[in-house]
C-alpha cells in the first residue's frame, strides 16, 4: 500500500478531530458567554478570551496536518516513499487529533466555569484563564510529539 495514503489519513484525522474538539469547545463557551454579555456587555473582553482558548487545539491539528502533507510532498518538495514513514505520519496525526479533540472539550468545560467567575467577580477573571490554559498543556505536548515524529520521518 502506498504510504501517502497513511500520511493523508493522518493529516485528515489531525485536522478533523482537533477541529471538531475546538469548534465544539468554542461553541460551548460562546453560548454561555453570550448570556452574560447580553446583561453586562462590558465583560465582553474577558468572556472572549475564555471563549478563544479552546480554539487553539484546532490550530495545532491544522499545523500537524500541514507538516505531514509537506513532509510527504503533497504540498511540494520531495516525496517520502517508505511504508514506515506513512505509518508514523498516521500515528502523529492520531496523537494530535485525539488529544486536540479531548483537550478542546475539557478546556471549554473549565472555561465555562470561568464565565461564572467573570459574572460574579470580574476582577478575578485572570485566574480562570490560567486554569483553562493549563488544560491546553496536553494539546501542546501532543503537538510537540507530533512535530518530533514527523521531523524524524525519512
Amino acid at each position: 500500500m502506498d504510504p501517502i495514503i497513511f500520511a493523508i489519513l493522518g493529516a485528515a484525522i489531525s485536522v478533523i478531530l482537533a477541529g471538531i474538539g475546538s469548534a465544539f469547545g468554542v461553541k460551548m463557551v460562546g453560548e454561555t458567554g453570550i448570556g452574560l454579555i447580553s446583561e453586562e456587555p462590558e465583560k465582553f473582553g474577558r468572556v472572549l478570551l475564555l471563549q478563544a482558548l479552546p480554539g487553539t487545539q484546532g490550530i495545532y491539528g491544522f499545523l500537524t496536518g500541514i507538516m505531514i502533507l509537506q513532509k510527504f510532498g503533497v504540498l511540494g518538495g520531495e516525496r517520502i516513499t517508505s511504508f514506515g514513514g506513512g505509518i508514523l505520519a498516521l500515528i502523529a496525526g492520531l496523537i494530535m487529533g485525539l488529544v486536540g479533540f479531548i483537550s478542546g472539550i475539557y478546556q471549554a468545560k473549565v472555561a465555562l466555569q470561568g464565565i461564572q467567575v467573570v459574572a460574579k467577580k470580574p476582577e478575578e477573571s485572570g485566574k480562570p484563564v490560567i486554569m483553562a490554559a493549563l488544560v491546553e498543556t496536553y494539546a501542546v505536548l501532543a503537538l510537540l510529539i507530533s512535530i518530533l515524529i514527523v521531523s524524524g520521518i525519512k
